[in-house]
């Protein structure tokens, strides 16, 4: 099975996905998922796309090499003809099924399609997210993930959890499912205007008053807890260089046995590349060798999404 990537830059990822589903409706078979994925199916193979960061990023899979070129000459010309920029398009070199890495976007794909999906409300959600906060929608966690998230807060019978980065509240959703009957969150972030459509949805999905907003700094709100370790579970997922302090200040307050969890190590793989060297990739490569080193807890990083560090209180 042949498999092509590339990433293709714009400004608008996700609208741009939109409108090709839409120019593609009555030539293809589309799928235009929630979260901004859209699946193409032609005659001779699939293409998924995925909005990023980075821009959109496609991958083509067909059966046979001279289908999966077709494939590419069709979305290609396709993505060119809509464009409102110039669109550069460079496949990658094609690669078997068996020397993909777990990371690789067709791979991504086929897990989110092999896990409970998300139910309506959090569906609503991350079109809310979508709209509310455009490009900065990449920011919420994928449904993956937040299947984890709540699964993990039940085998821990968490009944005091806090998180670190809500953004609009799709993880904090989460992890508040999972807990503990009379179980609390503290969910702490900075921003009013983010945590204002969150709020929203706690409120939707009956978690309200399960849930402590404080917006502000969190480092403040960290330092502020008593120190006896009661935390059950932690989930970090906000501004990098603030990682270090975060874990500092939950690992200590973390019960034995207890978990935190840290998104994003991988930063898009490039904390394995020493060319990249600007403050967010060498402080989460210091912290990446730190958490590996410490005696205090048992750690496992997981190669989900961008990379998900699982820690376990010793």
């Amino acid at each position: 099975m042949p498999v092509s990537t590339a990433t293709v830059t714009t400004l608008s990822p996700a609208q741009f996905t939109a409108r090709l589903v839409a120019h593609l409706a009555h030539q293809a078979v589309v799928e235009l998922a929630a979260d901004g994925r859209a699946t193409i199916t032609c005659g001779q193979g699939t293409c998924m796309l995925t909005p990023s960061r980075e821009g959109l990023s496609v991958t083509a899979v067909a059966a046979a090499p001279g289908q999966l070129a077709t494939v590419q000459d069709f979305l290609t010309g396709h993505l060119r003809q809509l464009a409102d920029e110039d669109l550069n398009v460079h496949w990658a070199t094609p690669a078997d099924g068996g020397d993909l890495q777990i990371t690789d976007p067709v791979i991504e794909d086929y897990v989110l399609r092999h896990c409970t999906a998300a139910d309506s409300l959090l569906t609503d959600l991350t079109l809310t997210t979508r709209r509310a906060t455009g490009g900065s929608a990449t920011m919420q966690v994928s449904a993956d993930e937040g299947t984890f998230l709540t699964m993990l807060t039940r085998l821990a019978g968490a009944r005091f959890a806090v998180e670190v980065g809500v953004f609009t509240g799709y993880s904090s959703t989460c992890i508040a499912r999972g807990l503990a009957e009379g179980g609390r969150l503290l969910a702490c972030d900075t921003s009013q205007d983010w945590t204002d459509i969150a709020r929203e949805f706690w409120q939707r999905a009956g978690l309200a008053d399960r849930i402590d907003l404080k917006v502000g700094p969190a480092i403040d709100t960290l330092r502020a807890l008593p120190v006896e370790p009661r935390i059950d579970i932690a989930f970090i997922d906000a501004d990098k260089s603030g990682y270090p302090a975060y874990y500092q200040q939950i690992v200590t307050r973390l019960r034995p046995g207890g978990l935190v969890l840290l998104d994003n190590v991988l930063l898009g793989g490039r904390v394995a590349d020493p060319a990249y060297a600007e403050e967010h990739h060498e402080t989460m490569r210091q912290l990446n060798d730190l958490i590996a080193a410490d005696e205090r807890v048992d750690a496992v990083m997981l190669p989900m999404r961008d990379g998900l560090t699982l820690a376990r209180k010793r």
